[in-house]
Protein backbone atom coordinates (compact mmCIF):
# COMPACT_ATOMS: atom_id res chain seq x y z
CA UNK A 1 0.00 0.00 0.00
CA UNK A 2 1.32 3.45 -0.90
CA UNK A 3 2.17 5.92 1.85
CA UNK A 4 -0.74 8.14 0.82
CA UNK A 5 -3.20 5.27 1.02
CA UNK A 6 -1.88 4.34 4.46
CA UNK A 7 -2.31 7.97 5.54
CA UNK A 8 -5.89 7.97 4.27
CA UNK A 9 -6.73 5.04 6.53
CA UNK A 10 -6.00 7.38 9.46
CA UNK A 11 -7.18 10.81 8.25
CA UNK A 12 -10.20 11.44 5.97
CA UNK A 13 -9.29 12.54 2.44
CA UNK A 14 -10.77 16.03 2.92
CA UNK A 15 -8.17 16.69 5.63
CA UNK A 16 -5.15 15.53 3.62
CA UNK A 17 -3.79 17.89 0.95
CA UNK A 18 -0.90 17.19 -1.40
CA UNK A 19 1.50 19.90 -2.61
CA UNK A 20 -0.16 22.48 -0.35
CA UNK A 21 1.35 26.02 -0.57
CA UNK A 22 2.58 26.89 2.92
CA UNK A 23 2.44 30.59 2.09
CA UNK A 24 -1.28 30.22 2.82
CA UNK A 25 -0.52 29.06 6.37
CA UNK A 26 2.23 31.40 7.62
CA UNK A 27 2.07 34.96 8.98
CA UNK A 28 4.84 36.05 6.59
CA UNK A 29 2.84 34.76 3.57
CA UNK A 30 6.02 32.97 2.50
CA UNK A 31 6.90 29.36 1.78
CA UNK A 32 6.86 26.63 -0.84
CA UNK A 33 4.73 23.50 -0.88
CA UNK A 34 4.31 20.70 1.65
CA UNK A 35 4.23 17.18 0.23
CA UNK A 36 1.38 16.30 2.59
CA UNK A 37 -0.58 18.82 4.66
CA UNK A 38 -2.56 16.91 7.28
CA UNK A 39 -5.15 18.22 9.77
CA UNK A 40 -5.88 15.76 12.62
CA UNK A 41 -8.93 16.34 14.82
CA UNK A 42 -8.00 14.07 17.75
CA UNK A 43 -4.96 13.11 19.78
CA UNK A 44 -5.36 9.55 18.51
CA UNK A 45 -5.11 10.74 14.91
CA UNK A 46 -1.94 12.70 15.69
CA UNK A 47 -0.45 9.67 17.41
CA UNK A 48 -1.33 7.36 14.50
CA UNK A 49 0.18 9.72 11.91
CA UNK A 50 3.42 9.96 13.91
CA UNK A 51 3.61 6.19 14.25
CA UNK A 52 3.11 5.82 10.49
CA UNK A 53 5.73 8.46 9.68
CA UNK A 54 8.21 6.78 12.04
CA UNK A 55 7.53 3.34 10.58
CA UNK A 56 7.92 4.56 6.98
CA UNK A 57 10.83 6.95 7.74
CA UNK A 58 8.86 9.93 6.41
CA UNK A 59 9.86 13.33 7.87
CA UNK A 60 7.24 15.48 9.57
CA UNK A 61 6.86 18.79 11.32
CA UNK A 62 4.15 20.59 13.30
CA UNK A 63 2.67 23.83 12.02
CA UNK A 64 0.39 26.03 14.07
CA UNK A 65 -0.32 29.56 12.87
CA UNK A 66 3.17 29.93 11.39
CA UNK A 67 3.65 33.18 13.30
CA UNK A 68 7.32 32.71 14.23
CA UNK A 69 8.35 30.73 11.19
CA UNK A 70 9.88 31.19 7.76
CA UNK A 71 9.46 28.35 5.26
CA UNK A 72 11.97 28.48 2.42
CA UNK A 73 10.73 28.66 -1.17
CA UNK A 74 11.49 24.99 -1.84
CA UNK A 75 8.92 23.96 0.75
CA UNK A 76 8.92 20.93 3.05
CA UNK A 77 9.26 17.25 2.32
CA UNK A 78 7.10 14.71 4.07
CA UNK A 79 4.18 15.57 6.35
CA UNK A 80 3.17 18.94 7.77
CA UNK A 81 0.81 18.34 10.68
CA UNK A 82 -1.55 21.23 11.34
CA UNK A 83 -3.11 20.98 14.81
CA UNK A 84 -5.33 24.06 14.61
CA UNK A 85 -8.53 21.99 15.00
CA UNK A 86 -7.33 20.91 18.46
CA UNK A 87 -8.46 24.12 20.14
CA UNK A 88 -10.60 23.30 23.18
CA UNK A 89 -10.10 25.47 26.29
CA UNK A 90 -11.60 24.40 29.62
CA UNK A 91 -11.42 25.54 33.24
CA UNK A 92 -10.56 23.38 36.24
CA UNK A 93 -10.50 25.45 39.44
CA UNK A 94 -7.93 28.20 38.90
CA UNK A 95 -6.42 26.36 35.96
CA UNK A 96 -7.09 26.67 32.24
CA UNK A 97 -6.33 23.59 30.17
CA UNK A 98 -5.89 24.41 26.49
CA UNK A 99 -5.25 22.20 23.50
CA UNK A 100 -2.22 22.86 21.33
CA UNK A 101 -4.11 24.40 18.41
CA UNK A 102 -5.92 27.01 20.49
CA UNK A 103 -4.74 30.56 19.90
CA UNK A 104 -2.83 31.76 22.97
CA UNK A 105 -4.72 35.05 22.50
CA UNK A 106 -7.99 33.13 22.90
CA UNK A 107 -6.69 31.48 26.08
CA UNK A 108 -5.83 34.94 27.40
CA UNK A 109 -9.34 36.15 26.55
CA UNK A 110 -10.88 33.10 28.19
CA UNK A 111 -8.87 33.86 31.32
CA UNK A 112 -10.35 37.36 31.28
CA UNK A 113 -13.87 35.94 30.98
CA UNK A 114 -13.17 33.55 33.86
CA UNK A 115 -11.63 36.42 35.90
CA UNK A 116 -8.28 34.65 36.15
CA UNK A 117 -5.03 36.63 36.01
CA UNK A 118 -1.62 35.63 34.70
CA UNK A 119 -2.03 35.42 30.93
CA UNK A 120 -2.46 39.13 30.26
CA UNK A 121 0.99 39.25 28.61
CA UNK A 122 -0.26 36.83 25.92
CA UNK A 123 -3.17 38.98 24.76
CA UNK A 124 -1.28 40.03 21.62
CA UNK A 125 0.93 37.02 20.87
CA UNK A 126 -0.17 35.68 17.45
CA UNK A 127 0.50 31.99 17.96
CA UNK A 128 -0.93 28.75 19.27
CA UNK A 129 -0.61 27.18 22.70
CA UNK A 130 1.71 24.58 21.19
CA UNK A 131 3.91 27.28 19.73
CA UNK A 132 3.91 29.23 23.00
CA UNK A 133 5.20 26.18 24.89
CA UNK A 134 7.66 25.28 22.12
CA UNK A 135 9.45 28.64 22.32
CA UNK A 136 8.41 29.79 25.82
CA UNK A 137 6.64 32.72 24.20
CA UNK A 138 6.54 35.95 26.11
CA UNK A 139 5.89 39.68 25.90
CA UNK A 140 5.92 42.75 28.13
CA UNK A 141 7.68 41.04 31.03
CA UNK A 142 5.62 37.82 31.05
CA UNK A 143 6.53 34.38 29.73
CA UNK A 144 4.78 31.06 29.26
CA UNK A 145 6.98 29.52 31.97
CA UNK A 146 5.49 31.94 34.53
CA UNK A 147 2.07 30.26 34.40
CA UNK A 148 2.39 26.78 32.86
CA UNK A 149 2.30 23.78 35.22
CA UNK A 150 2.41 20.84 32.79
CA UNK A 151 1.97 19.76 29.18
CA UNK A 152 0.76 16.61 27.46
CA UNK A 153 3.17 15.77 24.64
CA UNK A 154 4.04 13.09 22.11
CA UNK A 155 7.50 11.85 21.29
CA UNK A 156 8.49 11.80 17.60
CA UNK A 157 7.65 8.07 17.63
CA UNK A 158 4.16 8.70 19.02
CA UNK A 159 4.68 7.95 22.74
CA UNK A 160 2.29 9.92 24.98
CA UNK A 161 3.81 11.69 28.01
CA UNK A 162 2.88 14.33 30.58
CA UNK A 163 5.74 16.66 31.47
CA UNK A 164 5.86 18.95 34.50
CA UNK A 165 6.97 22.56 34.26
CA UNK A 166 10.49 21.62 35.40
CA UNK A 167 10.65 18.79 32.87
CA UNK A 168 9.73 21.20 30.07
CA UNK A 169 13.05 23.02 30.63
CA UNK A 170 11.62 26.39 29.60
CA UNK A 171 14.15 29.17 29.01
CA UNK A 172 14.41 32.31 26.90
CA UNK A 173 12.69 31.37 23.60
CA UNK A 174 13.49 27.68 23.99
CA UNK A 175 12.30 24.52 25.72
CA UNK A 176 12.68 20.76 25.86
CA UNK A 177 9.94 20.63 23.22
CA UNK A 178 12.19 22.27 20.65
CA UNK A 179 15.34 20.46 21.77
CA UNK A 180 13.87 16.93 21.74
CA UNK A 181 11.44 17.29 18.85
CA UNK A 182 8.36 16.72 21.03
CA UNK A 183 4.80 17.56 19.98
CA UNK A 184 2.57 19.51 22.37
CA UNK A 185 -1.05 18.30 22.58
CA UNK A 186 -2.24 20.43 25.51
CA UNK A 187 -0.98 22.65 28.30
CA UNK A 188 -2.23 23.51 31.78
CA UNK A 189 -1.90 27.07 33.11
CA UNK A 190 -2.16 27.96 36.81
CA UNK A 191 -3.75 31.39 37.25
CA UNK A 192 -4.89 33.69 40.05
CA UNK A 193 -8.42 35.03 40.66
CA UNK A 194 -8.74 38.76 39.94
CA UNK A 195 -11.56 41.08 38.96
CA UNK A 196 -12.57 41.42 35.32
CA UNK A 197 -11.90 45.15 35.06
CA UNK A 198 -8.43 44.89 36.61
CA UNK A 199 -7.43 42.20 34.11
CA UNK A 200 -8.99 44.06 31.19
CA UNK A 201 -7.18 47.30 32.06
CA UNK A 202 -3.82 45.51 31.77
CA UNK A 203 -4.80 43.81 28.51
CA UNK A 204 -6.07 47.08 27.01
CA UNK A 205 -2.81 48.81 27.93
CA UNK A 206 -0.67 46.05 26.39
CA UNK A 207 -2.85 46.00 23.26
CA UNK A 208 -2.38 49.75 22.83
CA UNK A 209 1.39 49.44 23.22
CA UNK A 210 1.53 46.63 20.67
CA UNK A 211 -0.69 48.28 18.07
CA UNK A 212 1.05 51.65 18.36
CA UNK A 213 4.60 50.30 18.07
CA UNK A 214 4.41 47.20 15.84
CA UNK A 215 3.82 47.08 12.04
CA UNK A 216 0.72 44.91 12.21
CA UNK A 217 -0.53 46.18 8.86
CA UNK A 218 1.96 43.97 6.96
CA UNK A 219 2.72 40.24 7.02
CA UNK A 220 5.74 39.44 9.18
CA UNK A 221 7.21 36.81 11.47
CA UNK A 222 7.02 39.14 14.46
CA UNK A 223 10.21 40.08 16.27
CA UNK A 224 12.99 38.60 14.12
CA UNK A 225 15.88 38.50 16.57
CA UNK A 226 16.42 37.46 20.16
CA UNK A 227 17.40 40.21 22.59
CA UNK A 228 21.21 40.35 22.87
CA UNK A 229 22.41 40.53 26.50
CA UNK A 230 22.53 44.17 27.53
CA UNK A 231 21.04 45.47 24.27
CA UNK A 232 17.84 45.71 22.26
CA UNK A 233 17.94 44.26 18.76
CA UNK A 234 15.63 46.93 17.34
CA UNK A 235 17.79 49.76 18.68
CA UNK A 236 20.96 48.24 17.22
CA UNK A 237 19.29 47.83 13.82
CA UNK A 238 17.94 51.38 13.97
CA UNK A 239 21.37 52.76 14.89
CA UNK A 240 22.78 51.05 11.80
CA UNK A 241 20.39 53.08 9.66
CA UNK A 242 18.68 49.97 8.34
CA UNK A 243 15.05 51.00 8.72
CA UNK A 244 13.50 51.00 5.27
CA UNK A 245 16.22 48.75 3.84
CA UNK A 246 14.66 46.48 1.20
CA UNK A 247 15.60 43.33 -0.61
CA UNK A 248 12.90 42.54 -3.14
CA UNK A 249 9.54 42.69 -1.37
CA UNK A 250 11.00 42.40 2.15
CA UNK A 251 11.70 45.52 4.21
CA UNK A 252 13.09 46.41 7.63
CA UNK A 253 10.04 48.08 9.15
CA UNK A 254 9.99 51.86 9.38
CA UNK A 255 7.70 51.52 12.41
CA UNK A 256 9.81 49.06 14.43
CA UNK A 257 13.33 48.10 13.36
CA UNK A 258 13.06 44.69 15.05
CA UNK A 259 10.51 43.61 12.43
CA UNK A 260 10.99 42.63 8.81
CA UNK A 261 7.77 42.99 6.83
CA UNK A 262 6.54 41.52 3.57
CA UNK A 263 5.41 44.65 1.78
CA UNK A 264 5.33 43.47 -1.84
CA UNK A 265 4.98 39.72 -2.38
CA UNK A 266 8.44 38.91 -1.04
CA UNK A 267 9.92 35.49 -1.49
CA UNK A 268 11.36 33.58 1.44
CA UNK A 269 14.80 33.92 -0.21
CA UNK A 270 14.47 37.71 -0.18
CA UNK A 271 13.23 37.73 3.40
CA UNK A 272 16.09 35.53 4.63
CA UNK A 273 18.64 37.54 2.62
CA UNK A 274 17.49 40.68 4.43
CA UNK A 275 17.84 38.92 7.79
CA UNK A 276 21.42 37.97 6.89
CA UNK A 277 22.18 41.53 5.73
CA UNK A 278 20.94 42.96 9.03
CA UNK A 279 23.03 40.45 10.99
CA UNK A 280 26.16 41.27 8.99
CA UNK A 281 25.66 45.03 9.31
CA UNK A 282 25.11 44.93 13.10
CA UNK A 283 28.12 42.61 13.47
CA UNK A 284 30.33 44.97 11.46
CA UNK A 285 29.24 48.12 13.30
CA UNK A 286 28.85 46.88 16.88
CA UNK A 287 30.61 43.46 17.01
CA UNK A 288 27.33 41.97 18.26
CA UNK A 289 25.86 38.75 16.89
CA UNK A 290 22.10 38.92 16.38
CA UNK A 291 20.59 35.48 16.87
CA UNK A 292 17.29 34.86 15.03
CA UNK A 293 14.24 34.29 17.18
CA UNK A 294 12.33 33.18 14.12
CA UNK A 295 12.73 29.55 13.00
CA UNK A 296 13.83 29.06 9.38
CA UNK A 297 13.00 25.68 7.85
CA UNK A 298 12.52 23.96 4.50
CA UNK A 299 14.47 23.66 1.30
CA UNK A 300 15.80 26.23 -1.12
CA UNK A 301 14.47 26.04 -4.65
CA UNK A 302 17.95 25.21 -5.92
CA UNK A 303 18.03 22.16 -3.62
CA UNK A 304 14.58 21.09 -4.75
CA UNK A 305 15.47 21.27 -8.44
CA UNK A 306 18.94 19.78 -8.14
Amino acid sequence: MSFLNQLLTIIPADRVKQDEPLSAHTYTKLGGQADYFVAPHTYEEVQAVLELAHRESVPFMILGFGSNLIVRDGGLRGIVLNLNELKTIRRDGNQLIAQAGAAIIDVSRQALTEELSGLEFACGIPGTVGGAVYMNAGAYGGETKDVITSAVVLSPEGQLMTLTKDELDLDYRTSRISKDGLIVLEATFELEPLGYEAIKDVMDDLTYKRESKQPLEYPSCGSVFKRPPGYFAGKLIQDCGLQGKRIGGAEVSLKHAGFIVNIDEATATEYISLIRHVQATVKEKFEIELEPEVKIIGEDIAVENA
